[in-house]
């Protein structure tokens, strides 16, 4: 468990999958994360069976350290200890929980587990350009733009790249020395 000053990161339990089943609900956190189904419960069900059961990833439940509320879930994925690399996705569950540092914070936690105790040399993320909030989180985090793939996305009437942003234990390492 990974704890900060208003969240903490556990294993996501079954139990999760009330929340996640809650974001899926939401056009607008379904369109920041260009998700286009709406997932049914036995679905969320079987997604927590495969994930339990992935030695390339770890999933997290974010937490409210107050109350111990579910408010979102964050993925180191595709973990690749050969090349000291992963991938990262993060998602809060509701539009409640948007803009009060939680998400930061929970990056913070991630950088942290992924570069102190996974002892990984590089991290990865992608994100939609119309996810402005979200690439201005992972600058502040850190995370550098990589590159850009061009109108990967049509969702709303338009066209969205998907930004590459990425992040190496040298510069997580001179961001806590600071």
């Amino acid at each position: 468990m990974e704890r900060g000053r208003t969240v903490y990161l556990r294993p996501v339990r079954k139990e999760d999958m009330e929340s996640f089943y809650k974001a899926v609900q939401d056009e607008v956190i379904r369109y920041m994360t260009g998700t286009r189904r709406v997932f049914t419960m036995d679905e969320l069900y079987d997604h927590y069976e495969r994930i339990t059961n992935d030695s390339t990833r770890f999933d997290f439940a974010i937490c409210l350290r107050d109350g111990d509320e579910t408010i979102g879930d964050l993925s180191i994925l595709d973990i690749d200890r050969v090349n000291r690399k992963a991938g990262f996705r993060i998602a809060l569950h509701g539009q409640e929980h948007f803009n009060k540092g939680y998400g930061t914070e929970a990056v913070q936690l991630a950088l942290r587990f992924v570069f102190e105790k996974l002892h990984l040399n590089r991290i990865q993320l992608e994100v939609f350009s119309h996810n402005i909030p979200a690439v201005k989180a992972y600058e502040k985090a850190g995370f550098k733009k990589e590159g850009t793939l061009r109108q990967v996305l049509y969702m709303n009437d338009r066209y969205s790249d998907e930004i590459i942003m990425g992040m190496l234990k040298k510069e997580y390492s001179e961001r806590k020395n600071y």
